[in-house]
């Protein structure tokens, strides 16, 4: 391969730094945020206890919700300048659903940091179906103001895996909220996770070859963790679900690339999970470790992002 198009170092997939580094000129530092909003798969508006791999709100990593935003704000920025001495932000509210509440709601918790300096757009995390009309027109308001992305929890296209894991939104639902994003021109992160119980390799391959053809802005593939306290835990325990090794999450990682679009950008190619809640698997602690064996693979079989896209 003479070189991904995308790309000015080795990478043969569309990275994240890449594309803010394009936009913007430099580093932006995404800061995960808190702002204190439940789920209504958690507050049994449409089941309870969450998705079975949750460990409270898909925010492990956000700031404290007892804080104000602002205050959070500062704290994770301090925290972040530990690892990235300059550079630009993007408050990410990521923790349960960020736009389960009315528009008036979120304008309070969302415009305070936005006129913070050097804040130079929003990430918004939330399900296809909280998304209602009001909520839709103030996202629309603010994509014309600022570089906006709301981030889809998608997971997998098959409806038997969101039973088993306890979504509590079909695949036609969340094509009905994408869609009205997208009618918004409204930037889209879809997430999918490899790895959920009951789910082949190609089942993962599928799903990372359908949301490829709804073309989003970006994509986060993360790798699942069982966390202590989630309900994944005990299903682990009683011998209900396997875990992947890494050399088959790589291997399950290239082919997903291979069948995504060069346009998407892919922010996440993992994930995170605490150490100190973290059971398993064990090797996606070291992280760098994980992705430079992506990119090995990706360097020994000579294929790069969209190769197999006909």
């Amino acid at each position: 391969m003479s070189g991904f198009i995308y790309s000015d170092d080795n990478k043969r997939y569309h990275t994240w730094n890449y594309h803010l580094r394009h936009k913007f000129g430099c580093k932006v530092i995404k800061l995960a945020l808190n702002a204190g909003f439940t789920c209504p798969n958690i507050d049994g508006t449409k089941g309870r206890g969450g998705c079975t791999y949750c460990s409270g709100g898909s925010g492990d990593f956000a700031g404290d919700p007892t804080d104000s935003i602002r205050r959070q704000f500062e704290a994770v920025k301090e925290l972040m300048h530990r690892k990235w001495k300059q550079g630009k932000y993007m408050p990410y509210f990521q923790a349960h659903t960020n736009t389960y509440a009315p528009a008036q709601v979120l304008r309070e918790r969302f415009e305070g940091v936005l006129s913070e300096p050097e804040v130079v757009g929003i990430s918004i995390a939330t399900r296809a179906d909280c998304l209602k009309e009001d909520v839709l027109d103030y996202l629309s308001e603010l994509n014309r103001r600022t570089y906006l992305i709301v981030e889809l929890g998608l997971q997998s296209v098959f409806d038997i895996t969101g039973e088993r894991i306890n979504r509590c939104h079909s695949y036609a639902e969340f094509l009905e909220g994408y869609y009205k994003l997208k009618e918004r021109d409204i930037n889209i992160c879809v997430h999918l996770i490899d790895g959920l119980p009951g789910e082949t390799p190609d089942m993962m391959i599928e799903s990372a070859r359908e949301v490829g053809a709804l073309m989003p802005h970006c994509v986060k593939l993360h790798l699942l963790h069982i966390l202590r306290g989630t309900a994944m835990e005990k299903e682990l325990a009683d011998g209900k679900l396997r875990l992947l090794e890494r050399d088959e999450y790589v291997d399950i990682i290239v082919r997903q690339l291979e069948l995504l679009p060069p346009e998407i950008i892919i922010q996440r190619l993992t994930g995170d999970g605490a150490r100190d809640s973290l059971i398993g698997p064990l090797w996606s602690l070291k992280k760098f470790e994980v992705l430079n064996a992506i990119d090995k693979t990706m360097a020994e079989r000579d294929t790069w992002q969209g190769r197999l896209i006909e």
